[in-house]
């Protein structure tokens, strides 16, 4: 491929928030040393550290990347930038998983597209977060710290609510995620203030307000949150000097004006599929990378309806190194969604109705996942980049419906609402007759 070709080339910034979290995230970093807020009501046993199965760690990426891109593909194009972490979602659906029995716990394996038994899939979870802490040892981040990622698991359950041990063990051993008690009944509000700030913390203030007011309730039982946050620096950083207004074209196929960065001699990994270049470019120690697919103009549309897991293994399998010079746009992105609609059209929805089967947290049926909350953010410029993303899971009492009952003879009519005329006009006074 030609330099100049490259130094041309089409950047799309509506894809890259998914893809920065999905394809090549890792990291290094200890979390805050702020413990959440709440009593303390955690299992006792302790994480389990011994090695996943590499077999079963790839099984469970194939599952996450095909779970990533069918959330993706729904989540719409209202906004022209956006930004989505699947590890995020994935890893709070599968803190859900434990406690799922029944139709209820089949659905969660079925949209989570899961091929390992529930241990197993834990197993390989756990050995994914800690190759995941391992990485970028001595790197820098966009802001000049050291490189980090991190992620953290957190239950926050209702004071007084019985938990199943075997529920909390699991969670405790393959995620690290303890439980917290608050006093959702009688401080829905302040305990949503508490959770969100302990979100606010793990993501450096990058999500300062996952939980929108009505978000928890006094009918909350439990919260499942994880956070994740990434903070890198480029191995070859922009010069902010060479930053320049310059076109790019929207995927409407206007176009506007832009700061572009620029750098020569970019050591990155190119292939050009059909017209989609795949470009991926590395972040210090070259264990973090950004992926973006730059479809032909006006074809962003096609190609992110066309992207699942072999789609997206097949372009990586094509990049080859190149050397050369590369312009991309600064860019930000944030979104925040509430799942429970787009997760109940991959098929999860019987966890969201009356019939849902959460009995393996508590030991009782009757408790339903009342939301599932998602926000990222996306931040990149000459220096790096830096991302955070955050989901609960919110679980609640199921309502039984209040109903009024007709119980003695009555009269009925038939009538036109707009005009008000009377079409029928009759009573019951005896339901158990049948007409003649």
């Amino acid at each position: 491929m030609q330099t100049a070709a490259l130094m041309n080339f089409r950047p799309v910034a509506a894809l890259l928030g998914s893809l920065v979290l999905l394809l090549q995230a890792c990291g290094h970093g200890e979390p805050p040393n702020v413990p959440a807020p709440g009593e303390l009501a955690a299992s006792s046993k302790q994480r389990i550290v011994s090695a996943a199965p590499q077999g079963d760690i790839d099984q469970t990426v194939d599952s996450a990347t095909t779970f990533a891109f069918d959330v993706y593909r729904k989540l719409g194009s209202e906004s022209p930038n956006t930004a989505f972490s699947p590890y995020s979602v994935g890893v709070a659906l599968s803190l859900t998983y434990p406690g799922a029995r029944g139709t209820t716990q089949k659905a969660f394996e079925d949209v989570l597209h899961l091929k390992l038994d529930a241990a197993k899939h834990h197993r390989a979870m756990n050995g994914i977060d800690a190759a995941l802490q391992s990485r970028g040892v001595g790197a820098s981040g966009r802001d000049g710290k050291p490189f980090r990622l991190r992620a953290n698991n957190q239950l926050f359950g209702q004071k007084g609510q019985h938990f199943e041990s075997p529920f909390l063990d699991v969670l405790a051993e393959e995620y690290g995620a303890g439980l917290r008690l608050l006093d959702f009944h009688g401080d829905a509000e302040g305990s949503r203030k508490q959770i969100n700030d302990w979100v606010s913390t793990n993501t450096e203030q990058l999500i300062p307000e996952l939980l929108k007011q009505g978000t928890i309730d006094s009918g909350t039982v439990l919260a499942l949150v994880n956070t994740l946050y990434f903070n890198g620096a480029w191995k070859k950083p922009f010069s902010a000097n060479a930053t320049a207004d310059a076109p790019f074209k929207r995927a409407d196929g206007s176009q506007v004006q832009v700061k572009m960065m620029s750098a020569e001699d970019v050591p990155l990994r190119y292939a050009d599929s059909g017209g989609t270049e795949v470009f991926e470019v590395p972040y210090q120690n070259d264990e973090v990378s950004m992926v973006l697919l730059v479809p032909p103009a006006g074809k962003l549309g096609e190609l992110e309806q066309s992207l699942d897991g072999a789609k997206v293994r097949q372009l990586i399998g094509m990049l080859q190194d190149e050397n050369v010079g590369l312009k991309l746009p600064r860019f930000e992105a944030r979104t925040q969604v509430e799942l429970k609609k787009v997760l109940g059209e991959l098929g999860l929805g019987v966890a969201f109705g009356g019939e849902a089967d959460l009995s393996g947290m508590t030991g009782e049926k009757g408790l339903r996942i009342t939301a599932v909350v998602h926000e990222a953010v996306v931040k990149t410029d000459e220096a790096g980049t830096e991302a955070a993303a955050a989901t609960a899971v919110v679980v609640g009492r199921v309502s039984l419906p209040q109903f009024k009952t007709i119980d003695r003879a009555f009269v009925y009519l038939i009538r036109d609402r707009a005009t008000g005329a009377v079409l029928f006009v009759g009573r019951v006074g005896d339901p158990s007759v049948a007409a003649n």
